[in-house]
C-alpha cells in the first residue's frame, strides 16, 4: 500500500505537536511559510524530499518509519514532550486583547447592524467571531485579539459581558431588553459612533466581508454556521478555540486563496 499525501500530513502534524511545535515554528525551521504547511498537513501539497529530510532531523523521526503502511508513534519522540500541557496553552494565549479595538469592532458593527430585528447578543458575538478569525486566515495577525471559548451556541468572546458593561456605563452603548420571535432577546444601540481611523483598509474589508454576507442571518442561523466551521468543531466543549485552526478551514468557510505549490513532489 502506498501511503498518500494526506496521511503523511496527518503523521506529520501528530509528530510535530508531540514535539510541542506551532506551525509556525517548524515552517521557519523549514523555510517555508505557515500556511504552506498548513497546506502539507492537509496533504493538500505534496512535500518534497528535501523537506521531508528536513523535517526528520528537525523532529528526531525514521523516514522509513514514517512512510510505513502501518505508522506508531515512537515513546522517545513523545518523550520529547514533558510541557506539552504548557507549550499549548502558551499557543492558545498568544492572542492579546486590544480592548479599544474590540469596542471599535462593536461599535462598527451595531452601527451597521443594530435595526436589524435579527441582530441580538448572540448574533453579535458569532459576526466578532467571523470577523476575528477570517482577518486572521487571511492575514497571520489578530484583529482585535479576543480570546473565544467554544460553547453550546458557539463561540462566545471572553470578557465580552466585562467589556459591554463597562461600554453601557460609559454611555457607549445601550442595553435594551426585547424579543424576537417570542423569545427574550438583549440588543444593543450604539450612542456613540464608530472611529473608522482606527482600522487599516484591510481591516474594514473583512468586516464589510463578513456582515454583508452575514448580517441578515438569524442568531439561530449564525449559531448553526459556526457550529461547522473547523476551529470550532476542532474544539472541545468550554476550551479556548485556537486561531491557527483558522488555516484548516474548508470551503465555504475559508476566505484565503491557497495558491498551489509549483515545487516538486517525492
Amino acid at each position: 500500500m502506498t501511503v498518500t499525501s494526506k496521511e503523511i500530513g496527518v503523521r506529520l502534524a501528530a509528530i510535530r505537536k508531540a514535539k510541542g511545535l506551532t506551525q509556525s515554528e517548524l515552517a521557519a525551521y523549514l523555510g517555508l511559510n505557515r500556511t504552506t504547511l498548513t497546506q502539507i498537513e492537509l496533504g493538500n501539497r505534496d512535500i518534497t524530499a528535501v523537506e521531508l529530510r528536513k523535517c526528520s532531523d528537525i523532529l528526531g523521526f525514521s523516514i522509513d518509519e514514517l512512510l510505513a503502511d502501518e505508522f506508531k508513534m515512537e515513546e522517545e519522540i513523545l518523550s520529547k514532550n514533558d510541557n506539552k500541557e504548557e507549550k499549548t496553552e502558551e499557543r492558545i494565549s498568544v492572542p492579546n486583547l486590544n480592548i479599544d479595538k474590540f469596542k471599535n469592532v462593536l461599535i462598527y458593527i451595531l452601527s451597521r447592524c443594530a435595526g436589524k430585528p435579527n441582530i441580538g447578543e448572540t448574533a453579535i458575538y458569532k459576526l466578532l467571531y467571523f470577523c476575528d478569525f477570517n482577518y486572521f486566515e487571511i492575514y497571520e495577525e489578530h484583529l482585535t485579539g479576543a480570546i473565544y471559548r467554544k460553547l453550546n451556541y458557539g463561540p462566545v468572546p471572553h470578557k465580552a459581558d466585562e467589556i459591554i458593561r463597562k461600554m453601557v456605563a460609559e454611555g457607549q452603548i445601550q442595553k435594551v431588553k426585547t424579543q424576537y420571535h417570542g423569545y427574550p432577546q438583549t440588543r444593543y444601540i450604539p450612542l456613540i459612533q464608530p472611529n473608522l481611523s482606527k482600522f487599516s483598509a484591510a481591516e474594514k474589508e473583512v468586516i464589510d466581508n463578513v456582515l454583508d454576507r452575514m448580517a441578515n442571518w438569524s442568531a439561530k442561523m449564525l449559531s448553526e454556521y459556526s457550529h461547522n466551521d473547523k476551529p470550532w468543531k476542532a474544539t472541545d466543549m468550554n476550551d479556548i478555540i485556537d486561531y491557527e485552526l483558522a488555516f484548516y478551514r474548508e470551503p465555504p468557510y475559508s476566505v484565503r486563496v491557497y495558491e498551489e505549490d509549483e515545487q516538486n513532489s517525492i
